[in-house]
């Protein structure tokens, strides 16, 4: 059963396969991160580590049984009770509820570990299996996003009013 688990240095190499092996699949959604963000790995990397030490953001990865990463599940900007969400989940995972699942789990844990009572999170116009996870997870639908330059709508829960989140 994977495990979602708060991102550590020793997750790098995982997280470097994850992103590797997906990039074209993440690609046709999203914007591609660029050959930059894979030359500059273990800088970026050291960089989320030390936002997350100042407590600024909060990185998560779903870790398989045989330690792969499944998913990507982020929390950025904390501040004053509220985040933006951020995930990518692995081609192989996709489409069996694992998204939802996971955003479910930390959605609870925004609330209990980080003190949140609001999260957002922007998708592309055509990333409609975004779209439906957060809409399952308890998002609502409230205004135009800019996602990576390209529109889409931005979701939104409210972790006070959805406090039990419904089973995957």
């Amino acid at each position: 059963m994977p495990q979602l688990k708060r991102l550590r240095a020793g997750h790098a190499p995982a997280v470097l396969a994850f992103e590797l092996a997906n990039r074209a699949y993440f690609a046709a959604s999203v914007p591609d991160r660029g050959d930059d963000f894979f030359d500059a790995f273990t800088d970026r990397y050291s960089a989320l580590l030390a936002e997350q030490d100042a407590g600024i953001c909060a990185f998560y990865v779903l870790v398989a049984e045989d330690g792969s990463v499944l998913g990507r599940f982020n929390l950025y900007d904390l501040e004053n009770g509220t985040a933006e969400l951020g995930y990518r989940v692995a081609r192989q995972a996709a489409g069996r509820g694992v998204a939802t699942a996971t955003v479910r789990h930390l959605c609870r844990l925004a609330v209990v570990r980080h003190g949140l009572h609001t999260l957002r999170a922007g998708t592309s116009r055509e990333n409609v299996a975004s779209q439906s996870v957060l809409v399952k997870a308890g998002f609502v639908r409230i205004d135009p996003a800019d996602v990576g330059g390209e529109s889409g709508p931005w979701y939104q829960c409210d972790l006070m009013r959805v406090r039990t989140f419904p089973p995957a």
